[in-house]
């Protein structure tokens, strides 16, 4: 090749269904300039788990790219925030199946020549497709071969769909198409309402409001498709409300709870009058007088990763009770580490639940402390969702999914628990907690639904406020509780102990 090297942008994905499953990977080798379709790449792998097949579909777009044109540099994309980071030398590789994966990785191109970004799963679908399309071939008993691709039919419905003329290139080089009100934003709400975006192509009430959030599930999945989703049952890239700000110092006033405490109960509320509600309480300053002494302050830790929680499944207090996957473990002991140095956890009570029994575990040795264990705590029971993800949830249950996103009253099919009832469970558990703390500070190890209520109950927000929060897993979180019944939230979604 003549004149200066060529750039390239590699997207690439994998997934498995079961985790280890059948799983599949897929990676396209773009131009950078003109965001062309260069080379595409997809293999059936047999029985992997879903980070051994993104390291697949990492390495193979690699090459690809190397095969092009060895003096070129790559800017690679893809929704795994596990291999970017740890590519990118943020975070360790422990797993024994991936660490010759990722130094095979490293030597495709010399060391500053290869870039990562994250991207939402909305951004990924041709390599997604891919991905699938590979799954379905194996299924079949047959390798995939270029000639049965469609994966290219995502980048020409993008540059179809572009705004203002760009093109899918364009896009892919640093100028994301915004997300219609009823697609990827709103998939990304309602992922931080239970954890479970429903894939992008899936419209939900346009009541919902966009948040920003980076974590749509895209709806490239073929017949079949990989049960595999975003990351997290409530998690997919950075929050709403950016993870670690603190409403610092200021608190809810008595009055302000006392409202929230009516709306969990079940009265109902114009939306109106609670948004005034909701305004008025965070407005008030609510200072008391000094000598009320130390609050008792909450640290909420949500759980690791499970097996589940890449596959965006429903995963409440009704379901299978599943442990947490490797990565899950890892993401316990850094949350642990970054507790110790803190040093300021007196006390560690949590979820009765495997996931979250485990992630207290592993803080509680490096601490020295002691797991109480409390049923207050426990997810919501999804009922005869559990273990489904959006999309089957939609297919198979659509006048219940509706009734359940319009209502906080509204319970799962199956007579699961609706959002109103966990409310009023998460104030008898907080109050109880509150008596029994006061002047301390305890870590609460739980889940999604439960976290983001104590957060809603402390702000005075109104129930919809659920599907505009977004929880990563092992994020940490923070409420103080005052003598006078005010609250203060301290800390959101705080990230920074995984990167």
């Amino acid at each position: 090749m003549t004149g200066s090297a060529r750039e390239f942008v590699v997207e690439a994905d994998g997934g498995s269904r079961g985790n280890p499953g059948p799983a599949g990977y897929g990676a396209v080798v773009l131009d950078a300039a003109t965001g062309e379709t260069l080379v595409e790449a997809a293999e059936y792998l047999g029985v992997v788990t879903n980070n051994v097949a993104e390291y697949r579909g990492l390495l193979a777009g690699l090459r690809a790219a190397g095969e092009l044109d060895p003096d070129a540099t790559v800017h690679v994309r893809m929704d795994s925030k596990l291999v970017v980071e740890q590519m990118s030398g943020r975070w360790k590789i422990k797993h024994p199946d991936m660490k010759p994966l990722a130094a095979e990785a490293a030597r495709v191109f010399p060391p500053g020549r290869v870039t990562y970004e994250w991207i939402p799963r909305a951004d990924n679908k041709h390599a997604d497709r891919l991905a699938n399309e590979a799954m379905d071939a194996g299924a079949r008993g047959e390798q995939w071969s270029p000639s049965t691709s469609t994966a290219e039919l995502d980048a020409r419905a993008a540059d179809r769909a572009a705004p203002d003329g760009r093109t899918a290139g364009s896009r892919r080089s640093g100028d994301r198409a915004t997300a219609s009100p009823a697609s990827a934003g709103e998939a990304a709400d309602v992922a931080a309402a239970g954890g479970h975006a429903p894939p992008t192509g899936e419209h939900l009430p346009r009541t919902t409001t966009r948040t920003g959030a980076g974590s749509a599930v895209s709806g490239g999945a073929a017949a079949g498709g990989a049960s595999r989703g975003g990351r997290g049952e409530g998690d997919g890239g950075e929050a709403a409300v950016s993870g670690g700000g603190a409403i610092a110092g200021e608190r809810v006033s008595r009055a302000a709870r006392t409202g929230a405490g009516s709306t969990v109960s079940g009265a109902a509320e114009a939306p109106a009058a609670a948004d005034v509600r909701a305004a008025k309480a965070v407005a008030s300053p609510g200072w008391g007088p000094p000598d009320m002494g130390a609050p008792a302050t909450f640290v909420l830790l949500r759980h690791g990763e499970t097996p589940l929680t890449p596959q965006k499944r429903f995963s409440g207090s009704g379901g299978s009770d599943p442990s947490l996957s490797p990565v899950g473990r890892e993401q316990a002991e850094r949350v642990a580490e970054s507790l110790a140095r803190r040093g300021t956890i007196e006390a560690i009570v949590a979820s009765p639940l495997a996931r979250t029994r485990e992630t207290a575990g592993s803080v509680a040795a490096r601490l020295g402390l002691a797991v109480t264990v409390e049923e207050g705590l426990r997810e919501t029971d999804f009922g005869a969702w559990e273990g489904l993800t959006f999309g089957e949830v939609r297919d198979r249950h659509p006048a219940d999914l509706d009734a359940w996103l319009a209502s906080p009253d509204a319970e799962p099919t199956g007579g699961g628990e609706s959002f109103a009832a966990t409310a009023t469970r998460i104030a008898a558990t907080r109050d109880k907690l509150v008596a029994a703390y006061a002047g301390r500070t305890v870590l609460l190890v739980s889940h999604v639904t439960p976290i983001k209520t104590f957060l809603r109950l402390a702000l005075g927000a109104p129930p919809e406020s659920l599907f505009r929060m977004e929880l990563s897993a092992a994020s940490l979180s923070a409420v103080a509780y005052y003598a006078d019944g005010g609250a203060s939230v301290r800390l959101f979604n705080e990230t920074s102990h995984l990167r």
